[in-house]
């Protein structure tokens, strides 16, 4: 099966994406069906250099990364401004995604000058499976990263391509898949439910609160919390039957 492209979703539907931490987008995925529980999200390198930032979400903006070496004889390497140049060939907001190609990481891929450039260019964060560098400074600049370390200099910094597919935190990514990324780490959202995912999220976080509530309450007792789980489970099973009957064939 080929890869699906994901439509372009209203700006409203992001905003509200955005309003949810990403383990409660994951777990609304799961609902769905559409694919194994164990798929589709990047694993324990990528991680928030910023936890403290808002979750986000966008599409991606893929590039390949070297640095560990001098560019060498002819070859043809890209450049940051035609990264920016390229941001219009995804839908807005663009979410930058780079698989850094040495191995291991040499030096950082990204700095306060990229976060800068991406930022003012319309990015709404950075993915990077490698090190990051200036993070008070990039704090500052607002642009939520995600990375597998911090490493002080840049080497010898070079962009091979854009908009291809990449591998990054175990997960491939193709150029205009919507992520979304928090604290908690990078998810997709499958195309054929994207539209679908904010509003069942609401849904979600309140069969949530019939267990949470009830802990929170005080006076609590085993049969009480049994119960209110079983309740949780009901409102689920529920809504997983209508979801995945919405996408049936």
């Amino acid at each position: 099966m080929g890869h699906m492209a994901v439509p372009q979703i209203s700006p409203d539907v992001l905003r509200k994406l955005r309003s949810f931490d990403t383990p409660t987008v994951c777990n609304v995925i799961e609902l769905f069906a559409v694919r194994s529980q164990a798929e589709g999200y990047m694993d324990a390198r990528i991680r928030a250099c910023f936890p403290e930032m808002a979750p986000v979400c966008g599409y991606a903006s893929t590039a390949t990364f070297r640095s560990a070496m001098r560019p060498w004889g002819a070859a043809a390497y890209g450049t940051l401004d035609e990264q920016l140049e390229r941001f219009s060939e995804v839908p807005t907001p663009p979410f930058v995604v780079i698989q850094d190609l040495d191995s291991p990481v040499r030096s950082a891929t990204f700095g306060e000058v990229m976060a800068s450039a991406y930022k003012a260019f319309g990015a709404v964060g950075m993915i990077t499976s490698g090190a990051g560098r200036d993070l008070d400074q990039v704090r500052d600049v607002g642009l939520p990263c995600f990375a597998d370390g911090v490493i002080s200099s840049h080497g010898f910094p070079q962009f091979l391509e854009f908009q291809i597919p990449v591998h990054v935190g175990g997960l491939a990514v193709y150029p205009g898949d919507l992520l979304h990324a928090d604290q908690n780490g990078v998810t997709n959202i499958p195309g054929e439910i994207a539209s679908d995912v904010a509003d069942v999220c609401e849904e979600f976080c309140a069969a949530e609160a019939v267990v949470i509530d009830y802990c929170n309450a005080g006076d609590v007792s085993v049969s009480g919390f049994s119960a209110a789980r079983q309740e949780l489970g009901r409102r689920l099973q529920a809504l997983r039957t209508r979801v995945r009957s919405r996408h049936a064939g």
